[in-house]
């Protein structure tokens, strides 16, 4: 099972060092939250800093090694931090530990005796010592865990270390309600139980992410310069959607000289999430000045300035120097918005050959992205392919959980102009293309049956499938129907180019058939969407 060896901390050894000093006590925050590597990159950073206290730092890498399952390693560790200060106790309940996992529980007594003689009826020593019982085996040592907690209680009911603990056990068996509880209680009796507030908060964040929200703010009431509070509070924030609130928060965050350098790049991506577009750009330009390698600030550099428009001229250079970064490091990896905003400068830029490659690698890596089939469809479009348009975006409407009017008419719209697009030189093609435009005209129909468009389509079709001799007269049916439909929606002028070309069908049709006053009827409906046609306005008043 994974270890749940979370030891008390040298209270006397802390009390006098603040956390900005950049001491052991960062780390062993971040161990006592359970964040291990984090806890193991601050206690090697911070091991030579004044006001390090050698002992409780060995004494905590001891506790990662055998998270990490190297109980050699955790030994010479432990030894390390008995050198170092044979006084501290903890050290002495670590090889205590050590022996119990190799089998040796009358070692690991004496170990533990060695230890309850330098910290006298502890409460916290005694859960220590639970704890390395229960990390060994809780079932096997499950009447010395017991008998650990009792001594603790007797000795100090409101020890934190005691909820803390218990919480942890009822975690382990999924009873978070209760775990809840448990550190509640804990953060009740110590406020300065970092550990308390942040393991609360890590039950709630996703599933309620406000109450771990309200936890943390409560946690830096109390401790306003943890750079753990400051970060897991930033998360909570993101987890909620709040994205302005977590970028200020990092904000905090990464001006703590505990802080990750990985977590740099978070802030710019909170930044650009947050909608602070030029602050987002400012900071990751800020990074890549400090590290022209970083292909995350890069990346976040190029997004924001996406977003500003005077900065529209600096967007091509970019996205070009992005593409080139990223295949030049296998490692270096895109997310959706990096494809969708480099494609779009090309196309911007009318190279959209060089849109189509960038587009058809993010499919390849991300063949479910319904939104790069979109874009490249949209690609074919400016390199007036619409065969290839109709075809790409059959992968957006597959990629769709649910397609709706708008998708199901863009595709009859694709395959409708496909279908024209070979009509000439391929009519086997052509009518596939026109089959499937009357298909999705149809499927939009039974979404919005009282919609005009997919009525249309079908005369626009049966136009293109004439002969020379009905074509004037083919699409009258559907015509007829679809502006019905349209006038019906009271706002015919909304659609004025489709309600104009049909007018227009329809005027000519019955000005064929002899018969003018209907012919006028949708002449004159024209004029009323296009009254500034005087062309067109003396062609109709000239009609007898």
């Amino acid at each position: 099972m994974k270890l749940k060896f979370i030891f008390a901390s040298a209270l006397f050894a802390a009390a006098a060092i603040p956390s900005m000093a950049q001491t052991h006590v960062e780390g062993e925050e971040y161990y006592k939250a359970d964040q291990i590597a984090n806890a193991k990159e601050l206690l090697n950073r911070n091991m030579n800093n004044a006001g390090t206290d050698k002992a409780v730092s060995n004494y905590y890498l001891g506790l990662i090694a055998l998270e990490e399952g190297n109980k050699s390693e955790a030994q010479n560790y432990f030894n390390a931090g008995v050198s170092a200060n044979p006084e501290y106790a903890y050290n002495y309940i670590g090889l205590g530990y050590i022996d119990l996992l190799n089998g040796d529980k009358s070692a690991a007594e004496k170990q533990f005796k060695e230890a309850e003689n330098r910290e006298k009826k502890s409460p916290s020593l005694n859960i220590a010592i639970a704890r390395a019982y229960y990390g060994a085996d809780p079932a096997v040592y499950a009447k010395e865990i017991e008998k650990r907690i009792e001594k603790a209680r007797k000795a100090d009911m409101k020890n934190a270390d005691i909820y803390l603990f218990e919480g942890d056990r009822k975690k382990d068996v999924k009873d978070f309600g209760g775990a809840a509880g448990q550190y509640e209680m804990a953060a009740n009796y110590d406020p300065n139980a970092t550990e308390a507030y942040v393991k609360y908060a890590n039950l709630f964040t996703m599933v309620n992410p406000q109450y771990a929200i309200d936890m943390l703010n409560k946690l830096l009431s109390v401790n306003p310069s943890s750079a753990l509070a400051q970060r897991e509070l930033a998360n909570a924030y993101y987890n909620a959607e709040k994205f302005t609130e977590a970028a200020n928060e990092y904000g905090k965050y990464v001006k703590n000289p505990n802080h990750f350098k990985q977590d740099e790049d978070r802030y710019a991506f909170l930044l650009f999430y947050g909608g602070d577009y030029q602050k987002g750009y400012d900071y990751s330009t800020a990074l890549l000045q400090a590290n022209p390698s970083n292909f995350t600030a890069q990346r976040y550099q190029f997004m924001n300035a996406a977003q500003i428009k005077d900065m529209q001229d600096k967007l091509l250079p970019m996205a070009e120097a992005l593409m080139a970064a990223k295949k030049s490091n296998p490692d270096n990896k895109f997310a959706p918005i990096d494809y969708i905003l480099i494609a779009s400068e090309f196309n911007n830029a009318k190279r959209p050959q060089e849109a189509e490659q960038v587009l058809k690698e993010a499919i390849q890596e991300m063949p479910d992205n319904r939104e790069f089939y979109k874009q490249l469809a949209m690609t074919y479009v400016e390199e007036n392919n619409l065969s290839k348009a109709s075809e790409a975006y059959e992968g957006y409407i597959k990629n769709s959980e649910k397609p709706g009017y708008n998708d199901f008419i863009q595709q009859a719209t694709f395959a409708f102009y496909a279908g024209v697009e070979n009509k000439a030189n391929d009519p086997a093609t052509a009518e596939k293309y026109y089959a499937m435009a009357q298909d999705y005209a149809n499927k939009a129909a039974e979404i919005l049956p009282d919609n005009y468009k997919p009525k249309k389509f079908e005369g626009d079709i049966a136009m293109q499938k004439a002969t020379e001799e009905n074509v004037a007269s083919v699409a009258v049916p559907y015509y007829t129907e679809a502006i019905k439909l349209l006038e019906a929606s009271k706002d015919p002028s909304r659609y004025a180019a489709d309600a104009k070309l049909m007018y227009n069908y329809m005027g000519n049709y019955y000005l064929d058939q002899k018969d003018v006053e209907n012919a006028k009827v949708y002449f004159n409906k024209y004029l009323e969407l296009d009254p500034n046609n005087e062309q067109y306005r003396k062609f109709v008043e000239g009609l007898k």
